[in-house]
C-alpha cells in the first residue's frame, strides 16, 4: 500500500509518526514521568491529599496526565506541520549538495519555505487549507531543485566525463585528418563511421554543457521566483483564494516544477545514452 503513496504522503506519513515520537520524548513527558516516579516510590512520607488517597493513585494520575499531554501534541496541526518541515529538511539538506552556488540556493530556496510555512500557520479556516496546498506545491518545487542540484554534483563529479571534453575533439580532428590521406576504401569506411561517433559523442557532450548551464540559469530563476511567491502569499487573502489569482498563482508554481523536471529528464536522457563514453 505504501508504494502507491505519492512522496508527499510518504513524507507525511513518516511525520505523522515522528509526533507520535516526540509526544513521548518532549520535555513535559520527562518531567510528568519523573514526578510521578517520585511521587509513588521515593517520597512515600509526603502526606496524602486526601484520606482515602493510595500511593498507586499518583502512578494513575500520572498516567492521566502524560496521555493528555500526548493527545495534546498529536492532535496540533502545528506539530504536525513542524515535523513535516523537519523531515522535508532533513530529505532536501544543503549541506548534500557540493556545489557551493546550487548549496546556497537550496538553502535559501529552504528560507522561503520556512517563511510562506509561518504565514500558513498564522491563518485559519478555508484561507489555511488553500495555502496549505500552495505550501504542498513550494514542497514539490524545491525537491525538483534538490534533484536538479544533484545532477549537477553528479556531472560536474565525472571525471570520464571532464576528460572526454578535453579529449574528443583533438580525437575527431586527428580521424579527419586521416581520412583525408587515407586511399583504401575499407580503412576509409571504418574512418568514415568512427568520425560519425565521435561527431555524435561530441554532440552529446555540448548537451550536457548546455543542460548545465540551462540547469544553473533556472536554479537563479527559481529563486527569484521563490521570492516573488512570497511576496504574493504575505499580501493574499480569503477572496484572492476564491479568485483566477490564486489557480495562476499555483498554475505558475506548476509550471516551474514542469521546467525543473524537464531539464533533469534532459540531462538524465543524454548521460544514459552511452555514447558519452564510447
Amino acid at each position: 500500500m505504501s508504494d502507491e503513496l505519492t512522496p508527499r504522503e510518504r513524507l507525511r506519513e513518516r511525520a505523522r509518526k515522528t509526533v507520535w515520537a516526540d509526544a513521548f520524548f518532549r520535555w513535559e513527558s520527562a518531567v510528568t514521568i519523573a514526578l510521578t516516579m517520585l511521587l509513588a516510590f521515593f517520597v512515600p512520607q509526603l502526606p496524602a491529599p486526601f484520606e482515602w488517597w493510595q500511593w498507586w493513585y499518583w502512578l494513575l494520575a500520572g498516567l492521566v496526565v502524560e496521555a493528555g499531554l500526548v493527545l495534546a501534541h498529536v492532535t496540533d496541526p502545528q506539530s504536525a506541520q513542524a515535523a513535516v518541515a523537519r523531515l522535508f529538511r532533513r530529505e532536501h539538506d544543503p549541506r548534500d549538495i557540493r556545489n557551493r552556488t546550487a548549496r546556497q540556493q537550496l538553502q535559501k530556496a529552504l528560507d522561503y519555505r520556512d517563511r510562506i510555512a509561518d504565514l500558513v500557520a498564522q491563518q485559519s479556516g478555508v484561507l489555511q487549507m488553500s495555502l496549505q496546498q500552495t505550501l504542498d506545491d513550494v514542497d514539490e518545487w524545491i525537491a525538483q531543485v534538490y534533484r536538479l542540484a544533484r545532477r549537477m554534483d553528479s556531472f560536474a563529479a565525472d571525471s570520464l566525463l571532464e576528460r572526454d571534453r578535453r579529449n574528443v575533439p583533438n580525437e575527431l580532428r586527428a580521424l579527419r585528418r586521416r581520412l583525408e590521406t587515407e586511399e583504401s576504401p575499407t580503412v576509409r569506411q571504418e574512418l568514415e563511421d568512427a568520425i560519425r561517433l565521435k561527431e555524435q559523442q561530441l554532440a552529446n557532450l555540448k548537451a550536457v554543457e548546455d543542460n548545465m548551464k540551462r540547469a544553473g540559469l533556472q536554479l537563479d530563476n527559481t529563486l527569484a521566483a521563490l521570492g516573488t511567491l512570497y511576496a504574493q502569499v504575505q499580501v493574499i487573502d480569503s477572496k484572492d483564494m476564491d479568485s483566477a489569482r490564486a489557480r495562476r498563482l499555483r498554475d505558475e508554481i506548476h509550471d516551474e516544477v514542469a521546467e525543473l523536471q524537464d531539464t533533469i529528464l534532459a540531462m538524465d536522457e543524454v548521460y544514459s545514452t552511452g555514447r558519452l563514453r564510447e
